[in-house]
């Protein structure tokens, strides 16, 4: 039986392959359908239906890879414009802001003439609860910096202190801290006052300035300055601007609060005062 089905299997093959090549030679030798082209049409229809929606099926999966692999190309190609532009962007902001630089240091050059003075940069803010104090780029090995130099910014507004020199980075202590102090005047005024870091101010990010004249007027807003006494730093150096006059708890003379001219966090560049002219 098994036998029988095979030939039988066999026989309708040779059958319709024959049917299918009768039907071609009518159709490409005689231009004519024929019954015998219709017949075989209709016996491999669903072959060719078949055949037509794969065939449509691989072309639609080659296009959308061709679409994918086009889409990625350009996707890749936006990719390197961007990083490239990104990276200009960058390269103009490093150059724009080394100029910022070379103009500070010109213009404290030409405000500050009575100066020898060195440039560096804020590296690292350690200040904590308990000290007020940034890092800069330069010490003994690559700057004429000693401990005591007075560190300020190309306004000329006094930031703090040198407070140890190391080889390559030295420690600055700000005006806030507790370490700090330096002669001072008020506004046009004068008088003898001492400006000085306090703990409980230092946390209000405030100074405290001890006023030694009882009779000195001092104002809101008045501008406090170094006097140059014991000159640790020359005259005139801005420090900050007065807040607020109080009595001294013990009630024996009057101090008043000041504020620093500038935040440490919006200061990047500072200028090291290493030397300078004393006036009288």
């Amino acid at each position: 039986m098994k036998t029988f089905l095979t030939k039988k299997t066999i026989l309708i093959a040779s059958i319709a392959v024959l049917i299918a090549i009768t039907a071609i030679v009518s159709v490409n030798v005689f231009n004519s359908s024929g019954p015998v082209t219709g017949l075989a049409n209709a016996v491999t229809r669903p072959v060719r239906s078949l055949v037509t929606q794969v065939a449509r099926v691989f072309e639609s999966i080659y296009s959308s890879a061709y679409r994918y692999d086009a889409l990625m190309a350009k996707h890749e190609e936006t990719l390197k414009a961007y990083n490239e532009l990104r990276q200009n962007n960058q390269e103009s902001i490093d150059l724009a802001a080394e100029n910022d630089r070379l103009r500070a240091l010109l213009g404290f050059r030409e405000r500050h003439t009575g100066y020898e003075h060195e440039p560096a940069e804020i590296k690292d803010k350690t200040g904590s609860n308990w000290s007020s104090s940034f890092v800069i780029d330069i010490g003994s090995s690559n700057s004429s910096i000693v401990r005591g130099n007075g560190v300020v910014t190309e306004q000329g507004i006094l930031i703090g202190q040198i407070s140890e020199v190391g080889a390559t980075t030295s420690t600055v202590v700000s005006v806030l801290d507790t370490t700090f102090a330096a002669g001072a005047r008020i506004g046009d005024g004068g008088g003898i006052a001492t400006a000085k870091g306090d703990f409980a101010l230092m946390r209000a990010g405030l100074l405290m300035l001890d006023v030694f004249d009882d009779e000195l007027i001092i104002l809101h807003g008045d501008s406090v300055m170094t006097s140059g006494d014991g000159g640790v730093f020359p005259a005139g150096l801005l420090v900050g601007e007065v807040v607020e006059v109080l009595r001294h708890p013990t009630g024996v003379g009057r101090y008043a609060t000041v504020k620093p001219m500038l935040d440490l966090d919006t200061v990047s560049h500072v200028f090291i005062i290493t030397d300078f002219e004393l006036t009288d």
